[in-house]
């Protein structure tokens, strides 16, 4: 009897986890799918559907093993976000879909479900947020930890924007994901000889072009990230001009709440960072 009283806790604990995964994910789903209804039939869900058990390796920053349907299912969740953070930032939807799955396992890997790190970012640089010891090209390195997904595709974003190394990347057309993939690895932005390789092939697999046609084919217009001011879900991306008062005000929230629920010491804050809101 204690053994299986010992096993339903367990199985207990792990409903409950997989249904605050489903629940998140689901959340994401509703907020960008929105925008329109009118592409989510593409072809490549079709094509994939036939397959959805067939095994890939995807070795990055994580080295999983996942199904097709595990991919199929990252894609389907976060594509709008990377169609919106092409519009206002200029990275190919492909590249960041792509870099996401192939950076965190399609959200499985280690640093993704315990830091809400899709894109294997470290804690270089003017970093101030929580952090997370990882293992990667060297023992217990530091990466970044946000407090969810969303935040991470958006730092990814501001991370790309604002340093000088992949400025030359938004020089390039938005539509040639090979040119892009082959320029992220050139500007240092992985070790691995084999990485442009690996995004090529998944945004072939899985069509993931598609969403940058979309994007570019319904009056695309890239917006420099400092003077877009942007609301997904909970989270306000802070831009030129913000202060806690302003932003404070913009959602009827006192100064302090903002500061408490974001862990802010002083008044300090940076463009790109995001905060969560009411």
């Amino acid at each position: 009897m204690q053994k299986l009283f010992l096993v339903l806790i367990i199985l207990s604990f792990v409903s409950c986890g997989s249904t605050r995964s489903n629940a998140t994910r689901e959340k994401i789903r509703k907020e960008y799918s929105k925008k329109s209804n009118k592409t989510t039939n593409s072809k490549s869900n079709k094509k994939n559907s036939k397959n959805k058990s067939k095994t890939t390796k995807l070795e990055a920053t994580s080295k999983v093993n996942v199904t097709n349907s595990t991919v199929s299912d990252y894609i389907e969740t976060y594509k709008w976000v990377a169609m919106e953070n092409m519009k206002t930032h200029g990275i190919p939807a492909s590249i960041k879909l792509a870099q996401g799955i192939l950076e965190s396992g399609s959200g499985t890997g280690t640093l993704s479900r315990n830091a809400n790190n899709h894109f294997g970012i470290k804690c270089a640089g003017n970093w101030n947020g929580e952090s997370v010891a990882f293992t990667d090209d060297a023992p217990d390195e530091c990466f970044r930890k946000y407090n969810s997904p969303l935040e991470s595709f958006a730092d990814h974003s501001n991370f790309l924007v604002n340093r000088t190394r992949y400025q030359h990347l938004f020089s390039l057309d938005k539509k040639d994901y090979k040119a892009w993939a082959h320029g992220l690895k050139k500007a240092g932005y992985a070790t691995d000889p084999k990485y442009p390789d690996k995004l090529i092939s998944i945004i072939e697999r899985y069509e993931l072009y598609q969403y940058d046609n979309l994007v570019l084919g319904n009056l695309y217009a890239y917006q420099a990230p400092t003077e877009n001011k942007k609301t997904i879900l909970n989270s306000y991306q802070v831009t030129k001009g913000d202060t806690l008062y302003s932003i404070s005000k913009k959602f009827n929230m006192t100064v302090e709440e903002l500061k408490e629920i974001n862990r802010i010491q002083d008044n300090n804050i940076r463009i790109g960072q995001t905060l969560k809101v009411k």
